[in-house]
């Protein structure tokens, strides 16, 4: 691991010590966990993006799931 020096505002760093302490954990790991969290969301919402450009660039024709209408069974049959 290598160690990184950050700047917080005094409240944001209070708000940390007390979820830290609350989750019993140290404010680094908290930090690395909430950091973790913040890159697999970018990620997430990267995929959700490029999914969406996909189907303004590609549209799903509205015959193109018709043929497994008939194939579906909900259970209240």
């Amino acid at each position: 691991m290598k160690t990184v020096q950050m700047t917080l505002d005094e409240d944001l760093l209070e708000a940390v010590d007390l979820v830290s302490t609350k989750l019993n954990t140290s404010r680094s790991a908290f930090a690395r966990h909430a950091l973790k969290d913040a890159v697999e969301r970018y990620y997430v919402q990267q995929r959700e993006q490029q999914q969406r450009e996909g189907y303004l660039r590609h549209p799903v024709a509205r015959e193109e799931f018709g043929d497994w209408e008939n194939e579906q069974q909900w259970g209240d049959e």
